[in-house]
């Protein structure tokens, strides 16, 4: 029994350190995301038209 979980807590610490370092490499100093301005129309409720503008980055 004893072998099966230190088995099981060595797998699982192979998995997150190899998880880490994968997300950390989507991030870098020179990554800039893709930013825009998206116009969003709808109506109050009194039926007047409402414009929202809220910024989107990717």
């Amino acid at each position: 029994m004893r072998k099966i979980i230190v088995s099981a807590t060595v797998a699982l610490v192979a998995v997150v350190s190899f998880a880490a370092p994968s997300q950390a490499g989507y991030y870098s100093y020179d990554y800039q995301p893709y930013c825009f301005i998206k116009k969003i129309k709808s109506y109050d409720y009194y039926g007047n038209i409402v414009i929202k503008r809220i910024k989107v980055c990717r």
